[in-house]
């Protein structure tokens, strides 16, 4: 592994030595007791033995739906027995699951089976009953989730498959932030690996019950499952509309486990939180954006004896770093090293390794980089190329676009996409130093900085906030004002700041920060 420091080492943790050899993703519900709580639904639970029995029925129906093999079968629907077997079904019958977010409309849900050319098309009748002509790719078969969960029980169950790790069993579609969703390529390899070194380094055992609060379309929502079901641990997913039924569902399971995403952090945060929902916690994990100072003080403060990871990754290669929960007090900014069966590389634009202090691009190598996207051989070479001089894996590696730098410990830290980057007067600006900044002052509960064209600047920094509950917004701008212009330089400061009763969010509980950037420009136009 290219890592620099001493206490990069420490945290990466024998990354490049793999734990054990990939196995076909359907032998995940082999992997728990029979008789222990594998899934639990808002109508019944699934021990061990029930789940395997009905991941060998889904995959026994679909085996009879004459698919070709490797056909892609496409599921939207609400966190449910269909989202949650679907994943191990499909690839157990030689098929590639295409999660479909709930939250998605039909137009984008269009766009999804026509790149997909899904074979299958599954989800509950309300939405089914919104789509229209032409939705619905021709050749396309539709199926009600309730009619195929009622028809598997007449179905031959299919034994555990004997696939090639490497063989394609997914195909998740980013959020499309930067334009429509692009699928990436996920093989069976990718995911076990990525449940095995999540289940790892988090050391969930049997005895955790994990609330899989987030899109089960999205890695991270997904990982929720397969890292329980990895571990022989309990999965409860959870479709919420307030941010306290999450409190509410962690006390009434005694949740071990709960991920999520900054903006959700700080909903949750808000909420009042009842002794036993605290005591029951043993960990939080958050990936999907930086947590910022100020809010990982806010959540050691609110949930003391639980262990805080900060983790970072991207679809193309699932996740990549984490940091240790014994160093989130005293490095709160950082994003870690390396997870089991990653390897990171910071490059600079000259192509040479970045050493401590210097700010490049991470680069991720290993077996958990996904296989390219699909039917997208340009946008595949230019993100995913062989690794640079200095890998351990060899092989190809995907460029995330992020910039991030290792500080004197040899610990990375983010500093911002590489398309996000803000420059005014000369200066390149990182959007996340002024939104830290912001949520520093206790006057802001989240924020978005963008650079927004500007005759003389060259790019002017706006931000777009939320005040803090119970705050009036104009004497927050007055306050926040002077708060920035004593912590920033004056190159940093916005020149506009918009306030919002609530921040746009996209698909996957994060801030879209594309769709805040577009309201901008048209405003300034």
């Amino acid at each position: 592994m290219a890592a620099n420091g001493d206490c990069a080492m420490r945290v990466a943790m024998n990354s490049n030595a793999p734990l054990a050899d990939p196995q076909p993703l359907d032998r995940l519900a082999l992997r728990g007791e029979p008789g222990a709580t594998a899934l639990v639904l808002k109508g019944r639970v699934l021990d061990y033995a029930a789940l395997e029995r009905e991941i060998a029925l889904l995959a026994g129906w679909l085996g009879q739906q004459g698919y070709l093999p490797g056909a892609r079968i496409a599921g939207w629907a609400g966190k449910g027995w269909l989202t949650c077997l679907l994943p191990l079904a499909a690839p157990r019958a030689g098929l590639v699951h295409v999660p479909v977010n709930p939250l998605l409309k039909r137009a984008q849900v269009a766009h999804i089976l026509a790149d997909s050319g899904a074979s299958a098309l599954i989800a509950n009748k309300g939405r089914l009953d919104g789509l229209q002509a032409g939705d619905v790719p021709k050749g396309c078969m539709v199926h009600d989730e309730v009619d195929v969960e009622q028809s598997v029980a007449a179905a031959d169950p299919m034994p555990p498959s004997n696939a090639d790790p490497d063989t394609l069993a997914a195909i998740l579609y980013t959020s499309g932030s930067t334009g429509r969703p692009k699928g990436v390529m996920l093989s069976h390899a990718n995911l076990w690996l990525g449940a095995e070194a999540v289940a790892g380094y988090l050391a969930l055992d049997p005895s955790d019950r994990t609330l899989a609060l987030l899109p089960l379309a999205f890695d991270y929502g997904q990982n929720q499952l397969l890292s329980s079901w990895f571990a022989g641990a309990s999965a409860v997913p959870l479709d919420y509309l307030l941010p306290r039924e999450v409190v509410k569902a962690v006390a009434r399971h005694g949740i071990t486990t709960l991920a999520a995403v900054p903006p959700l952090w700080t909903q949750l945060l808000e909420q009042d939180w009842s002794d036993d929902a605290v005591s029951s916690l043993r960990r939080l994990t958050n990936s999907g954006g930086a947590l910022g100072e100020p809010l990982v003080r806010r959540l050691r403060a609110r949930f003391p004896d639980a262990r805080l990871f900060a983790m970072y990754g991207l679809t193309e290669a699932f996740r990549s770093t984490f940091l240790p929960p014994e160093l989130i007090d005293t490095h709160p900014t950082s994003i870690g090293g390396a997870i089991p069966h990653a390897e990171v590389l910071v490059m600079k634009d000259d192509g040479t390794l970045a050493a401590n202090g210097e700010e490049g691009e991470l680069v991720h190598a290993g077996p958990l980089v996904a296989q390219g996207y699909w039917q997208d051989d340009a946008r595949t070479q230019e993100r995913f190329r062989p690794t640079p001089s200095g890998s351990s894996y060899g092989g190809i590696a995907v460029w995330s676009g992020d910039r991030v730098r290792y500080d004197g410990e040899g610990l990375l830290h983010f500093v911002g996409r590489r398309d996000a980057m803000i420059k005014s007067l000369g200066q390149r600006i990182s959007p996340q130093e002024i939104e830290e900044a912001a949520m520093a002052t206790g006057l802001v509960a989240e924020c978005i900085a963008i650079g927004v064209p500007d005759e003389k600047l060259g790019q002017a920094v706006h931000l777009v906030a939320r005040a803090n509950a119970g705050l009036d917004p104009d004497t927050a701008s007055a306050n926040l004002v002077t708060a920035l212009r004593r912590d920033l330089p004056n190159y940093m400061q916005p020149q506009a700041i918009h306030w919002r009763k609530e921040l746009p969010k996209g698909a996957t509980g994060k801030l879209d920060r594309a769709g805040i950037a577009r309201e901008l420009l048209e405003m300034n136009a």
